[in-house]
């Protein structure tokens, strides 16, 4: 089961955040030879989506970093969204190990 965290994103920034993953028993998932993804979409039927940047910082004790460029985050509308991370291993198996909802605060100061 994953882990819930919701993120507030101002649109026209850039967001980062370092996040680490943890197994039920609150342990660190070791993420050595494992890939990670994370995407995000208005709703879960939806075929559009955007995805985070994801950096592994320290494979041994879980930690990612999730990023979003400024000019990526303006050019999406304001809103709610859901999104998640899936790790996957070398031997293929994938599971989600962080899902919620993405706040995207609208821009007002605009170049």
């Amino acid at each position: 089961m994953a882990t819930v965290s919701n993120l507030v994103i101002d649109q026209g920034s850039d967001f980062s955040a370092i996040i680490s993953l943890r197994n039920q028993d609150a342990t660190p998932i070791d993420l050595t030879n494992y890939t990670v993804k994370s995407q995000f979409r208005k709703s879960y039927q939806s075929s559009s989506y955007k995805e985070f940047t994801v950096t592994v910082i320290d494979a041994q004790n879980g930690k990612i970093r999730l990023y979003l460029s400024a000019n990526t985050s303006s050019d999406i509308q304001p809103g709610r969204y859901l999104y998640d991370v899936e790790i996957t291993s070398a031997s293929g198996d994938r599971r989600r190990a962080l899902e919620g909802l993405i706040i995207l605060t609208p821009e007002i100061t605009r170049s």
